[in-house]
């Protein structure tokens, strides 16, 4: 007897249309499987393991020995085979090409490429697109247009019919023409290609939109083109990427550009997504974003936006996160205008000349140079990061930092220790970075600061490479009293960070090796003893 199981996630275009099950290493039928009570028999282990149900914590038989806890996922990963007769320890590779070569040994199979590219219909019934060039002619039949009568040009003052037609259709100057084979009459073509046939290649024209002799100009595509950096969301991966650039590559071969990718850097950017999904009317959960703008106003949603989430991630939209967001461009703003006045009568810096650049460090009190080596770590980070990641929200946390930092030393430039001057230089440079995240603010408190030019005009702010780096000092690693190797650490790193990298330290780990860890002795700024026995 052959017990008979009936499944409905059967995938018809998966692999070859051969229906198998392989529930240690599909998900599905693992779930399936797991379900019924059926064996699940590991034919694939990691190739790392010596065990041969190391695939799954079941062992081959299907059963799971005393102690192994219950499985939770199939192992769907390459690994080494095993309960494979012939093919045990072979890895996934070596048996995928020694299976192939047997079966075509023995005459039964042959290995073959599948591709998972599929024939697509490209014609629409709209106006405004791309014209088919043909003409269907009742002696002829399907004749394409000769090259010396391309392009088909569309008519003007086309509209709608609402009948479910294509318009053109209804424009019989179009439609009704001669054979271009036999002379007779014909009927054009009145479907349209679809947008991506435009969209794969309209941006070349861009680079001269005025040529009148040619689709594209070489010389500026020359000058133009390969693009830096594009930017799109992932939806657009497979398809607009594709045929962007598989027309580059046609366009290529026959000579109308010199390369073969028209992109050279891709960046694809996260959702916003509401109660866990894409924002879509049908599901009702769209935000209205002016809505919020009236609400919190631009700058707010913007700063929002930006620091929820590094920009490759979606993340899910909260209002009270944007509250946050409005708080703190509130301090923002209250920070400036409390030293607005003062700032704009500042002379230009302390003793060497109206640059910052020329200012003698020497004579910075402590509390200046405090705030200096904030202010310049910060736009370092800012400017690596614009000119790398683009994670803006690390760079909203470290101007977030900048204000804590202002705010802090609130009394120290009450009490004078702080100059006005250099007050004014660690905001002016605080506002040109938050102009990147929400400029009106920033653009309203650099006039409130004396100046006329927008933001947007200005300068970035450069940074002084000693006052940004980071402070580190040296200490010693002693393995049991006897000194075995030495680590820089940040001063003011905590006690555990200092533990970590004493133990990891290359020419410790050699001293630790086989040995337990009584205790860590950390000498504050100075040593680290580790215990051992």
């Amino acid at each position: 007897v052959v017990p008979l199981w009936l499944a409905n996630f059967i995938l018809m275009e998966y692999g070859t249309g051969a229906v198998m099950a392989v529930p240690a290493h599909d998900q599905r039928d693992f779930e399936f499987c797991t379900a019924y009570g059926l064996p699940i028999r590991v034919v694939i282990a990691p190739a790392d393991s010596a065990d041969v149900g190391a695939g799954l914590p079941v062992p081959a038989s299907g059963k799971r020995g005393p102690g192994k806890p219950a499985p939770t996922e199939a192992y769907v990963e390459y690994g080494k085979l095993v309960n494979s007769g012939s093919y045990t320890g072979l890895t996934s590779e070596e048996a995928i090409e020694r299976m192939t070569r047997d079966a075509e040994m023995k005459g039964f199979g042959k290995g073959t490429v599948q591709y998972r590219i599929k024939d697509w219909g490209i014609s629409r019934q709209r106006y405004w697109g791309t014209p088919i060039p043909i003409v269907y002619c009742d002696a002829c039949g399907i004749v394409p247009v000769p090259e010396k009568d391309l392009p088909v040009l569309l008519p003007a003052g086309v509209k709608p019919t609402g009948e479910g037609q294509s318009p053109l259709a209804s424009v019989p100057e179009f439609v009704n023409t001669a054979c271009p084979k036999c002379g007779g009459a014909g009927r054009r073509e009145t479907d349209t290609m679809d947008t991506f046939i435009d969209s794969s290649w309209y941006f070349y024209r861009y680079t001269d939109p005025e040529i009148s002799t040619a689709a594209i100009s070489q010389p500026a595509i020359e000058y133009w083109f390969p693009v830096d950096q594009y930017i799109g969301g992932i939806t657009h991966a497979t398809l607009h990427l594709i045929y962007m650039r598989f027309f580059s590559k046609v366009m290529r071969d026959i000579g109308l550009v010199r390369f073969s990718e028209p992109v050279a850097r891709l960046f694809t950017q996260g959702m916003v997504l509401k109660d866990g999904s894409a924002m879509s009317k049908s599901r009702g959960n769209v935000v209205d974003p002016t809505k919020m703008f009236a609400k919190y106003g631009a700058d707010t949603v913007r700063l929002y936006v930006l620091f929820a989430a590094p920009p490759e991630r979606d993340f899910d939209w909260s209002e009270t996160a944007i509250e946050g967001a409005s708080r703190f461009l509130s301090r923002v703003y209250r920070l400036v205008a409390r030293y607005a006045d003062q700032a704009r009568s500042a002379p230009s810096g302390p003793t060497k000349g109206s640059d910052e650049a020329n200012w003698d460090v020497a004579q910075l009190s402590p509390e200046e140079r405090r705030l200096l080596r904030k202010v310049h770590k910060t736009v370092r980070h800012v400017t690596e990061d614009m000119e790398g990641r683009w994670h803006y929200n690390t760079d909203i946390a470290m101007t977030m930092e900048l204000v804590n930092e202002l705010t802090d030393l609130g009394d120290a430039i009450e009490a004078k220790k702080i100059r006005i001057e250099v007050l004014r230089s660690a905001l002016e440079k605080l506002l040109l970075m938050m102009s990147l995240f929400a400029p009106h603010i920033a653009d309203e408190l650099w006039e409130g600061l004396g100046h006329s030019e927008p933001t947007l005009r200005v300068a970035w702010p450069t940074y002084d490479p000693e006052l940004a780096a980071e402070e580190e000092l040296e200490m010693a690693v002693q393995v049991n009293g006897k000194l075995r190797g030495r680590i820089r650490v940040t001063v003011g790193v905590g006690e555990e960070e200092i533990r970590r990298r004493a133990q990891e330290a290359e020419s410790v780990v050699q001293h630790l090796n086989g040995r337990q860890v009584v205790k860590v002795i950390v000498v504050p700024q100075k040593l680290v003893n580790i215990v051992v026995k």
